[in-house]
């Protein structure tokens, strides 16, 4: 039975701190400034965690590669099983054809390439997030964004700042769910508590984008349409996330204001057009587009109703799959097939000498989202006309398309694991306890930093969801307000990720240039999150404290 010790280097805690923080700084190092691959960066701060672990606090050999193996089994199991099953729905609408359709169906809502912009990048962009998230939508939108007639830099750089306040719900909630996981803390009041955040972040996103595209003057001509957006989405985030289901949040969120602001376009146009008049080119470079005639790819082809309807498909039989799920009989029925136990040779104590919860494994075979997925690609396969054969070609490759993705995910998973059950998470949080009540302010660039350096909001959740919470205890704050701000502060870190850089500029055929994304949306990163700061800062003082569950 392992116990921590927090301040084990000589009774101080601030030196053991210095030792805890090991791991995080070699990680922002491998990946912010040697520009390591992520996997590799994973596998090598998982080693110096196991080191600092086994050497400093000291943990015993066994149950420091135990815990390890834990955490890489929660990073497959239930947040990759969400991952691997949503993209294999997009690939399979890809395969026949139903992708494109649905590419050209958005295309031909407005002429106006600031409408297509924030119905692209951000509604459906939301969409994404919320099926697959981890960069699938800045790959995607960027793309068609280009397809349109957008120049490669500023398709890339709308993709990025859009890819924001729907990230905390992505991929059907998995950053909520893991916070759930490593805090211990209700995962509805984790959603509740981000549901009233980020929706305000909804609001101002769409004018943020239409400022990128076409400066102020855009900005005062579109005014209707980006109010109409922003304000909806944010209040179908807030509503979904606060009383019906964190899973289904983005996905209620995203086709809400899209279709708000297509029935806004159906009585009333910006009162100019606004389409880039730019020379033909190739897509490698930041100042030409890569189609000389976006028309050509969007006009020419008609397609039939029938055929759209077959390109919304899969997307309608998630939500059905997803809400039916949360129908009383039915999730009760799920439920009964979830089976929770000790992890094998995993002995655990808190540092207060409690019984750890760590070692218990909650493997919900069933209920769980990417199960429900695997139903809902089911249902897929005949209405979109794919044979089974591609079907399962399509999912062998989705695995082939990820597995950098799954290792780097599961090797920081483990790593969290290892620094939570070792202690050196409590020790870390403990030490920044000090800074009292300030700590508020400091909780949400946490978590802009975790997702900064590693691309996810998942994982920056489960690197400091639980020195969150102990920091927050200690000053006296929240635990669930804290823990929520890790994961709002975060989404505004993605952005700005060597991981997501690269994404966009190999999607619109600029990479190398990853530098001058980097310039473009630096500003907006840090403008948001300073407005996180102040909203989580008056949410923990008495001015906003009702705004806490």
């Amino acid at each position: 039975m392992y116990q921590p010790v927090l301040d084990a280097v000589s009774g101080s805690l601030g030196l053991t701190a210095l030792f805890a923080a090991l791991p995080l700084v070699a990680l922002f190092l491998l990946l912010g400034v040697v520009r390591m691959r992520a996997w590799l960066a994973a596998l090598l701060s998982l080693l110096i965690a196991v080191l600092v672990a086994v050497f400093v606090y000291p943990m015993p050999v066994g149950q420091a590669l135990l815990a390890a193996s834990e955490g890489a089994a929660f990073g497959f199991f239930p947040i990759l099983w969400i991952v691997i099953n949503a993209i294999w729905i997009y690939n399979m609408t890809v395969r026949t054809g139903h992708f494109d359709v649905l590419r050209r169906s958005f295309a031909r809502v407005s002429d106006d390439q600031r409408i297509q912009g924030v119905i692209i990048a951000f509604c459906f962009g939301a969409l994404l997030e919320a099926l697959a998230g981890f960069g699938t939508p800045v790959a995607i939108t960027s793309v068609m964004l280009i397809a349109l007639g957008f120049r490669p830099l500023k398709a890339a750089t709308v993709a990025l700042v859009a890819n924001t306040a729907p990230v905390a719900f992505g991929a059907l909630a998995t950053p909520i769910t893991t916070l759930a996981t490593v805090t211990g803390l209700p995962m509805q009041d984790l959603s509740a508590m981000v549901g009233r955040q980020t929706p305000l972040l909804g609001v101002f996103v769409p004018m943020a984008l239409v400022l990128i595209i076409d400066g102020t003057r855009g900005v005062r001509q579109t005014v209707p349409a980006t109010a109409v957006c922003g304000v909806t989405f944010a209040l179908a985030q807030f509503a979904t996330s606060n009383y019906f289901s964190a899973p289904l949040t983005d996905i209620v969120a995203a086709l809400v204001s899209a279709a708000a602001t297509v029935l806004l376009l159906r009585v009333w146009h910006p009162a100019h057009t606004y389409v880039e008049a730019v020379p033909a080119g190739g897509a490698g470079t930041s100042d030409t587009p890569a189609t000389s005639d976006p028309a050509e790819s969007t006009e020419d082809k008609r397609d039939s109703s029938r055929e759209v309807f077959r390109a919304y498909a899969p997307y309608g039989v998630i939500i059905a799959v997803f809400a039916l799920a949360q129908i009383p009989v039915v999730k009760s029925a799920l439920a009964s097939a979830t089976g929770t136990f000790a992890w094998p040779g995993l002995h655990l104590l808190t540092a207060s000498g409690k019984p750890s919860t760590l070692p218990l494994f909650k493997f919900d075979w069933l209920g769980a989202a990417g199960s429900l997925l695997i139903v809902a690609g089911l249902v897929t396969i005949p209405l979109i006309g794919i044979s089974a054969r591609r079907a399962w070609s399509a999912y062998l490759e989705t695995y082939r398309q990820l597995a950098a993705a799954i290792l780097t995910v599961m090797a920081v998973l483990a790593l969290a694991y290892v620094m939570n059950a070792s202690g050196q998470t409590a020790t870390l949080g403990t030490w920044m306890a000090g800074a009292g009540a300030f700590f508020a302010v400091l909780s949400p660039i946490l978590g802009w930093i975790g997702v900064a350096v590693t691309g996810s909001d998942t994982s920056s959740n489960s690197l400091f969801g639980a020195l969150q919470v102990a920091a927050a205890q200690q000053a006296g704050l929240s635990p669930v307000l804290m823990a929520a701000a890790n994961s709002s502060g975060g989404v505004l870190g993605k952005m700005v990720s060597p991981q997501n850089l690269a994404i966009a500029a190999a999607a619109v055929g600029m990479s190398g240039k990853e530098g001058d994304l980097f310039r473009r949306v630096l500003l907006w990163s840090v403008v948001f999150l300073a407005l996180m700061c102040v909203l989580v800062f008056l949410q923990s003082a008495p001015v906003l404290s009702w705004m806490v569950p």
